[in-house]
């Protein structure tokens, strides 16, 4: 195998035979450097030491003594820097509850196996990781400054792809969400959770919106010239939405562009909607709906003040989460959260995209339950603009001959 060989990996299981087991997957899987422990006192003993660290721990939640969450707590206390998988035999939502301590505990965490384990779940887990341990210095992993991410606003250096939304009974692509990407010139392209945090802490969030939202609208335009209505949605921030000179910004680009209103959207994640002065906020809202355009409150369920929002915020569009929307087919507890949403958001004559849609699974739960729009990889990937053409005659084939939806007009 390659040099795989040279991760370190411990096992800690309080169950002899799973140590073995995963053992021999790991193994299979060209991991060599294995270590194995039936109790966290002596996978501590490990990790106090240099030599045996690990560079990746498999963790048991449910074991005598000491369990699993305990144990993460003594990693806190250790700044352990390795990364983390759960493995247990307890159900989804207890998995994802102790994924989310993981989380904020800030220990990295590459996911979660259930028990009997599956070898291949494993595998696709382990996949992406090994690349980074084994290319430490990969541009994925590079840290950029703040001064990078001023540059490559002033240089244009960002750029936008568009990820399709399309209607769910039609099968019509109606729509193209706004995602911004880094061209940048020697390592390739940047994905955004690599340069967003940092513009957001350097005060340079402003000026990458505007950068966005304006390649967005002059593109819109250039499609609304080219018969293609589709709606394209830009995200922005509470900082955007801090002086009422944006909203003058947005419609003086409409209308330079020659676009009708009613094509843009306007997206606020749903968690970043109000601070503690509302007033600015709420009155570029609400004169930019009253100007026509559409506002759509994104990611709802993952704040802490949803319905509020609803109710304060004249929104039209509503986007559930992707993370109650992938595998709510099979999971009650995301099929609760996403019936209810969808329910809300029809109650109030509301707009519905289910965002995350990765497999046919997904799609088929959107249509049994008359969600209005679907965006995610199972549909398109987010596309360049010269991309769209193609992609959207294969997906108009997939609709007719896959999908099996009658209506695939554009």
């Amino acid at each position: 195998m390659d040099s795989a060989s040279t991760i370190k990996i411990l096992i800690l299981d309080d169950d002899t035979f799973m140590l073995k087991l995963l053992s021999r997957m790991l193994v299979k899987l060209g991991y060599t450097a294995i270590a194995m422990c039936d109790n966290g006192s002596d996978a501590l003993k490990k990790i106090d030491h240099a030599d045996t660290c690990p560079d990746l721990i498999l963790l048991d939640l449910n074991m005598p003594n000491m369990d699993g969450i305990e144990f993460v707590r003594y990693l806190v206390d250790r700044q352990y820097h390795g990364k983390l998988i759960l493995v247990s035999g307890e159900d989804e939502r207890m998995l994802k509850t102790a994924e989310k301590l993981v989380h904020a505990h800030k220990i990295p965490m590459l996911g979660y196996v259930h028990k009997p384990v599956d070898p291949d779940k494993l595998a696709e887990i382990l996949l992406g990781w090994k690349a980074d341990v084994l290319n430490p210095l990969s541009p994925n992993r590079k840290i950029y400054s703040a001064n990078d991410t001023k540059s490559a606003i002033a240089n244009r250096e960002l750029v936008n792809y568009y990820q399709p939304k399309v209607s769910v009974e039609t099968g019509d692509v109606v729509g193209v969400e706004t995602l911004v990407r880094w061209h940048h010139p020697q390592d390739g392209v940047i994905m955004p959770d690599r340069f967003i945090h940092v513009a957001e802490e350097n005060n340079l969030i402003d000026d990458l919106t505007r950068l966005v939202l304006t390649q967005a609208i002059v593109q819109a335009g250039e499609w609304h010239r080219d018969g293609q209505t589709l709606r394209v949605s830009i995200n922005v921030t509470m900082e955007n939405l801090a002086s009422l000179n944006f909203q003058d910004m947005v419609v003086n680009l409409v209308n330079e562009n020659n676009l009708p209103p009613q094509k843009i959207v306007i997206e606020i994640t749903e968690s970043q909607v109000m601070g503690s002065d509302t007033r600015i906020p709420l009155e570029i809202l609400t004169r930019l709906r009253l100007k026509r355009f559409h506002l759509s409150i994104d990611d709802f369920g993952t704040g802490h003040s949803s319905l509020s929002q609803l109710r304060d915020i004249p929104f039209n569009e509503l986007k559930i989460d992707q993370g109650f929307v992938h595998r709510a087919w099979t999971d009650d507890t995301l099929r609760a959260i996403y019936d209810a949403s969808l329910a809300v958001g029809k109650q109030l004559g509301m707009d519905i995209v289910a965002e995350g849609v990765e497999d046919r699974d997904d799609w088929e739960l959107l249509r049994q339950t008359g969600c209005d729009m679907a965006q995610g990889n199972f549909i398109s990937r987010p596309l360049l603009p010269a991309d769209l053409p193609r992609w959207m005659a294969e997906w108009h084939s997939r609709v007719s001959t896959e999908l099996l939806i009658g209506s695939t007009a554009s």
